[in-house]
């Protein structure tokens, strides 16, 4: 295994690869979990060592209900990360977020159905605190990142509301009326399963959410095209390196303390000397602050 790497980076839609990793080393990490959406990416970021992972594969080959969201954020742990950056494609809810803007949101709507979204069951139940679902500081230093950077024709929302959906399929407009109704920004298909799942293994997250477009509810929605969007998606991987490079450049120099931390120490609800073994050792990662000196 690789030297111990504190920061991670998950990239969507359009970010399969980033450009500025230097010493790039490709690591296949097993879990209890099954196997991550693809290596992950170990390399030098202006001299930090961080760990990149495609969200969907690097040819893009999962769909968002295919993605192994327990592999890859317990592969994240397992090399150490203690901070995840997650940049994702997104659809707008509100004509004030355009596309090419970029939004950090602060909080998650779950519309999904079909997602294991917690490491925990099997005779060992844990409830974490998911009020504040984005790590603040890591979001404030990720906007922070994009401010500095003054990126031509992009607006930075700092906080908002982020719908997640189940897809494959883009909402019906009655959806996304209902979305806007409840003062949502954006819509996406896969950050809160992360969110969810980072919180349980103490892993600080913040979201870097770019607009593609905007949802259906937009009266000229129907002049989107494919190849817009995939332009849109190229112009944003491109800024997505630029503040990515930012923040891990901020973060190094003074990580923060979150709450994230230590999310588990008063979430385990049974006792873990009740709880199988088989299922402690299949946690014990996630477990090893807390275990002690259970048999």
């Amino acid at each position: 295994m690789t030297e111990q790497v504190k920061i991670g980076i998950i990239g969507g839609s359009g970010l399969y690869k980033m450009e500025s990793l230097k010493e790039v080393e490709e690591i296949q990490v097993e879990t209890p979990f099954g196997a991550p959406s693809d290596a992950l990416i170990v390399g030098s970021l202006d001299g930090t060592r961080v760990a990149f992972l495609a969200r969907h594969g690097r040819n893009h080959t999962l769909m968002p209900s295919e993605l192994p969201f327990r592999a890859n954020i317990y592969a994240m742990k397992r090399l150490g990360v203690e901070y995840l950056i997650s940049a994702s494609a997104v659809g707008s809810l509100q004509a004030e977020a355009k596309p090419l803007d970029m939004v950090v949101p602060d909080q998650f709507i779950d519309r999904t159905r079909n997602r294991i979204s917690t490491f925990f069951g099997e005779g060992l139940v844990a409830h974490i605190a998911f009020g504040d679902p984005v790590c603040a500081k890591l979001a404030g230093l990720l906007a922070d990142a994009i401010d500095s950077l003054a990126l031509p024709d992009i607006t930075l929302h700092r906080g908002g509301t982020y719908v997640c959906m189940e897809g494959p399929a883009f909402s019906t407009k009655a959806e996304s009326n209902l979305y806007r109704s409840w003062g949502a920004t954006i819509i996406g298909m896969t950050n809160l399963p992360e969110a969810k799942l980072a919180r349980e293994a103490e892993i600080a997250y913040a979201t870097l959410a770019m607009v593609t477009d905007y949802d259906c509810w937009h009266p000229d929605h129907d002049s989107v095209t494919v190849e817009m969007v995939i332009g849109n998606l190229i112009k944003n991987a491109v800024n997505a390196q630029r503040v990515i490079q930012e923040t891990v450049r901020r973060l190094s120099q003074n990580p923060p303390v979150s709450e994230a931390h230590s999310a588990l120490k008063h979430a385990i609800i049974t006792p873990l000397d009740k709880a199988p073994a088989a299922t402690r050792d299949k946690l014990s990662l996630l477990l090893q602050k807390y275990i002690g000196g259970v048999g």
